[in-house]
């Protein structure tokens, strides 16, 4: 009998040996987030480059210009960054609402799925010049429900649509390891996410040089087939969800001798 599989009584009816559900490996894990970070970056250069220098997934940008509009008294400057952090929220709320809504296990298929549909949204709004401006705004509504994504993949946090957080704590463990007193390597997971919102821009960017504004027809292709995956994994193992960690077994201390 293979050794992950589960022997059934005599007599059952339906006495197969049915295999177990794996955790999916935490490499995987880190390979599905830091391709959505990729995605990100791909998304946020497209939408920079026709934005005129706005983001559809970093906010604090976004929030910047809306105050220098604001103190220039430019009101009509100030409107698609202020409609741009609206639409982030929005989606933000979405994506929390669906995953308290669904089963856990199904929350990350129902989110991507979502958000592949807002971008391949975008993607047909941007085909008519005059509607750019939508479009920017469902670009932006899906960068924050991916956020809630991250919430539902248990083990490393990659995946987020900003990499401020991730290249500070780079920062401070490179430091920390540095000085002896923090994992030697403990550093390179923020690192790779950060690199991966660079990958994406960049490619992004070429992308955009190549294929003008339907290149956001790839980030729409590749979300909706990480959706099926995420399903096709819920299905097989039951939850998107990391395999633990292998247990390292305290060592023993021995009190002094009486």
């Amino acid at each position: 009998m293979p050794p992950d599989a589960v022997a059934r009584p005599k007599g059952d009816a339906s006495s197969f040996d049915i295999p177990r559900r794996h955790a999916v490996s935490r490499s995987v894990l880190l390979g599905f987030g830091l391709t959505l970070t990729a995605l990100a970056g791909f998304i946020d250069a497209i939408g920079f480059i026709r934005l005129g220098g706005l983001y559809t997934s970093l906010m604090s940008g976004n929030t910047t210009q809306l105050a220098v509009a604001i103190g220039h008294g430019e009101g009509h400057t100030a409107l698609l960054p202020c409609l741009l952090i609206l639409a982030f929220l929005v989606g933000a709320m979405l994506g929390g609402a669906i995953a308290a809504l669904m089963s856990e296990r199904w929350a990350t298929p129902a989110i991507l799925a979502f958000e592949a549909l807002a971008v391949a949204t975008a993607f047909v709004s941007a085909q008519e010049r005059s509607h750019l401006g939508m479009a920017a705004l469902f670009l932006s509504l899906a960068m924050g429900t991916q956020n809630a994504v991250l919430a539902h993949i248990q083990g490393f946090r990659a995946g987020t649509t900003f990499v401020t957080g991730a290249l500070f704590a780079f920062g401070q463990k490179f430091a920390l390891a540095l000085a002896g007193r923090g994992p030697r390597f403990g550093w390179v997971g923020d690192g790779l996410v950060w690199l991966s919102l660079l990958v994406g821009a960049v490619a992004g960017a070429l992308a955009h040089v190549q294929l003008d504004i339907e290149a956001l027809a790839i980030p729409a292709a590749i979300l909706a087939v990480l959706a099926f995956w995420a399903a096709f994994v819920t299905v097989t193992s039951g939850t998107l969800t990391a395999e633990p960690p292998p247990s390292t077994p305290l060592p023993s201390r021995k009190g002094p001798r009486g």
